[in-house]
């Protein structure tokens, strides 16, 4: 690397970079050269390349050539401003500051008025006849040196600085005069001895060398590693350093800075936003020591800087076509542009500004939908907390279905229903849910769980519903006796009122206020331009004939996965339901069932009802059937009191049944035990009865003319043979039911494919499965071994220490789980080449799993109603960047 260049030089004429070369300048160099190219006013300087910076992370020390380029651009930069840097009469100060290629506001280090020293804080006082701005200027830069490159707390020296201002009963830094400046410098320089042990390096040289280290570490500052986890940036790329030739904002009442958007950040609309202060340094914006003033009064204060700034702004964003994010200083009158870079937004922003830049003619539709980050639309489609809102967190979950709820604590579902019944809002709070609370779920605003995880049942049916979801929160313990949850040294009631946030997890005491976001217009008009230019197909998971409406005006292309067992908990099923399970014939069991036959009839005529012509994918029941049964605990509970109360023995002797039945079916690892396929080869009668009620309700409507695609689903197939088995059972059943109807219908019969043997053994099952639908939540927990409702208590663990990026069941494993999806699609359509393929485990909504399915050939996903808009979304992405790659 020893002839490798490691500095690039911007300004006065010898820019050597440009915006294209963000990967080794980053984000900040890049486009600080870029506006030097525009002849836009910036302060010049150079950028020392992030190949710099991973080098030195790796071994601390600097490639080979890197001083001497460094030396050199110091005597460019020399020769352009006119000023020497380590001089004691005349002294050249610069800015140094980090730059990453991916935006990272305010998570790495800046050091401002580097360079100063006793002896040339007087050169530049009498330079610039100003000695208040020098003292200043040097404070200041010994309390950022202090803190940023001596890591000495920065509290350390505003303790001092606000003695001082309490001593003089001043409020303002501006209102300290160069005595209390001095003062305060000399304060500083015993706070850096007396911390380091050593004196404040008077060396300017020294100081640059140290300053460009320390913005190298600071790329592994705490707050940079977890910005970089959550916005998904690859530790790897490191940050470049840029040195730039200061310019002076706090110089009096003719200078300022400030910071500015060229379109408002928060709302997306066509307007310069931004703050300013005047006789400031960019720090003291950011650092609300003092209340900036609007942007728009500057063209009052400063009208020729403003006018100047007008054209600047206008020039960069028809440059980059994109919102600018800008920073500027204004010294004594003039002015320079310290940073421009892409602005972060918000979601509803996002979306309106690339709408508006389409029409402006800016940027093209394609553009303008690679700008939208899939998961910004899930933002848009649930209530939300008022940013604005002060917020008692007392514990934290994880972030399992989006949105903000507020409701009374409750502790059962059935509580949750009488109360809703009432009018009151709920939030239900359980250690974990089952099927059996699905009552109480819909009944609530949201759903608080101890245990579960990410696709545990209080997840899955909760984004099914689009309610809030905070789940695996172990932070609080519930006493349902006493009628409280604690957390801590906090106690919470059942009936207190406490607001959860299931887009981040926290649990909040109390009631805070919520916003309801509107699908705009301009969020209609780019899902618009998604479909497009997708291939994937977007399907939605929905078990009622709400549900389906509402996935339907979301724009899904039908039901990728109705779960049956959800239809069977209603006040007037779930009696029937036990009644066959109790049975202890399939005579009996065929009886229960044949109550059961009409209401399962009604579901389906009302779900096919809403996706009329599009299909719709009916999986038979899946779960095992003690979840069906009532809790062990409670049925001994109801047992205690009949026999204290001398109730009847047919009674007793019923609940004594019910107990042994639970017993009989509860098991060690339920997802591993008596449930999918094999509960139809045990039990024939209850998918007869399903696929009886399927294709009733299917010839019923298409005597009215309506076109019905029904697909049968048969779950957790290990074996062909099972498939064999019950196909032959579907088949019989439907071709009776057409028969007697006298209709035909046009169905299909696949499977879901969730065990690594079904993968392996793909190619035969596919003989059999007219489609196959990948739950990935099942394949992830057989690939995994983990069991999805208990991993909550070690996953966040194995993130933290970086043995799993993500949690396998929010971001599929496409190295591990993913593989084993490519062997089925490959197995499958090399025997039955027309094979349907999809997948819809909660994956089916995730952006990174939606263009992983997009690259390995699926046919569609299948996602909850609320992620629909999302899947559509990410899928424009993957066949765009597709179409990007085939270009290269």
């Amino acid at each position: 690397m020893a002839d490798s260049k490691f500095v690039y030089f911007f300004g006065g004429n010898r820019t050597e970079g440009k915006n294209s070369m963000k990967d080794l300048l980053g984000g900040k160099g890049a486009n600080l050269a870029e506006m030097a190219n525009l002849g836009i006013p910036v302060p010049p300087g150079f950028t020392i390349t992030t190949e710099v910076c991973v080098q030195y992370l790796k071994g601390k020390e600097y490639p080979k050539g890197l001083i001497e380029q460094v030396d050199s651009a110091i005597e460019k930069l020399e020769g352009i401003v006119g000023k020497k840097f380590g001089d004691d009469n005349n002294p050249l100060l610069v800015s140094v500051r980090s730059g990453a290629r991916a935006s990272m506001p305010g998570m790495m280090d800046t050091v401002l008025n580097l360079g100063l020293n006793d002896r040339s804080v007087l050169g530049l006082a009498k330079n610039t006849g100003n000695p208040r701005f020098a003292f200043d200027s040097y404070r200041r830069f010994l309390a950022m040196f202090g803190d940023v490159v001596l890591g000495i707390g920065h509290d350390k020296f505003e303790h001092v600085l606000s003695e001082k201002k309490q001593s003089l009963n001043i409020i303002q830094d501006t209102d300290l005069d160069v005595n209390a400046l001095k003062e305060l410098v000399e304060q500083f320089k015993t706070i850096i001895e007396r911390e380091t042990g050593e004196k404040f390096p008077q060396d300017a040289r020294k100081q640059l060398m140290m300053a460009i280290e320390a913005v190298f570490q600071s790329w592994n500052n705490q707050r940079a590693i977890t910005y970089r986890k959550l916005n998904n940036i690859p530790a790897g790329w490191g940050t470049a350093v840029n040195v730039q030739a200061m310019v002076y904002g706090n110089m009096g009442e003719t200078s300022g800075t400030g910071v500015a958007f060229t379109r408002d950040p928060g709302t997306g609309e066509k307007r310069f936003f931004g703050e300013y202060l005047i006789n400031a340094q960019g720090e003291d914006v950011v650092a609300g020591i003092r209340t900036p003033n609007p942007i728009s009064t500057l063209k009052e204060a400063m009208p020729a800087a403003f006018r100047q700034l007008e054209e600047i702004y206008v020039k960069l964003e028809n440059h980059f076509r994109d919102m600018q994010d800008i920073e500027f200083t204004i010294e004594q009158g003039k002015l320079y542009m310290l940073q421009t870079r892409n602005g972060k937004r918000t979601a509803a922003a996002a979306i309106k500004i690339a709408a508006d830049m389409v029409a402006e003619g800016l940027i093209d539709k394609k553009t303008a939908l690679l700008r939208i980050e899939p998961n910004q639309i899930d933002k848009l489609l649930h209530p939300m907390i008022d940013p604005n809102a002060t917020l008692q967190v007392v514990a934290s979950g994880l972030p399992a279905s989006p949105g903000a709820a507020v409701g009374q604590v409750v502790f059962t579902a059935e509580h949750a229903e009488k109360m809703a019944e009432s009018g009151a809002k709920v939030i239900l709070v359980r250690t974990e849910t089952s099927p059996e609370d699905i009552g109480g779920m819909n009944a609530a605003e949201g759903i608080l769980t101890v245990r579960g995880g990410m696709t545990s049942h209080a997840a899955v049916v909760a984004r099914g519903m689009g309610k809030p979801c905070v789940a695996g929160c172990d932070a609080i313990s519930i006493d349902i006796k006493k009628g409280v949850f604690s957390t801590g040294s906090c106690t919470i009631n059942e009936g207190d009122h406490i607001s959860i946030d299931g887009s981040t997890g926290h649990v909040i005491v109390g009631k805070v206020p919520l916003i309801t976001p509107e699908v705009s217009e301009e969020l209609r008009t780019v899902l618009q331009w998604a479909d497009e230019v997708r291939t994937l197909g977007v399907r939605t998971n929905a078990d009622t004939p709400y549900d389906a409406t509402v996935a339907r005006d979301f724009g899904a292309e039908g039901i990728g996965l109705c779960r049956t067992e959800h239809m069977f908990f209603g006040d007037d099923r779930i009696p029937v339901v036990r009644e066959m399970i109790m049975a202890e014939s399939g005579t009996a069991r065929r009886s229960a069932l044949a109550k059961l036959l009409p209401m399962q009839k009604e579901d389906f005529v009302g779900i096919f009802r809403a996706m009329e012509g599009y299909p719709v994918t009916i999986r038979l029941l899946d779960p095992p059937l003690h979840e069906f049964l009532p809790d062990h605990e409670e049925a001994l509970k109801k047992l205690m009191e009949l026999e204290s109360k001398g109730a009847p023995e047919h009674e007793i002797d019923r609940v004594k049944k019910i107990m042994d039945r639970i017993e009989f079916l509860q098991e060690i690892n339920p997802m591993l035990g008596f449930r999918g396929c094999r509960l139809g080869v045990v039990y024939p009668e209850i998918y007869e009865m399903q696929v009886q009620a399927i294709i009733e309700a299917a010839c019923e409507l298409t005597k009215e003319g309506m076109n019905i695609v029904p697909e049968i689903m048969i779950p957790l197939i290990s074996h062909v043979k099972e498939l064999q088995l019950v196909k032959k059972q579907v088949v019989k059943i439907a071709s009776d039911v057409m028969a007697e109807k006298d209709v035909k219908i046009n169905y299909r019969i696949g499977t879901m494919i969730e065990l690594p043997r079904a993968v392996l053994t793909a190619d035969k099952i596919a003989r059999e499965a007219e489609f196959f639908s990948f739950g990935t939540n099942d394949l992830t927990q057989t690939t995994f071994g983990f069991s999805r409702d208990d991993a909550g208590k070690f996953l966040p663990f194995y993130i933290e220490q970086s043995i799993l990026e993500h949690d396998p069941f929010a971001v599929l494993d496409q190295s591990g789980v993913g593989e084993l999806i490519k062997i089925g699609i490959d197995k499958g359509r090399s025997t039955r080449h027309d094979l349907k393929i999809g997948l819809c485990g909660e994956h089916g909504g995730e952006p990174s799993s939606v263009i992983f399915g997009h690259k390995v050939g699926l046919n569609y996903v299948s996602c909850s109603p609320f992620r629909v808009p999302v899947a559509r979304m990410a899928a424009a992405h993957a066949a765009l960047q597709e179409e990007e790659m085939n270009k290269k």
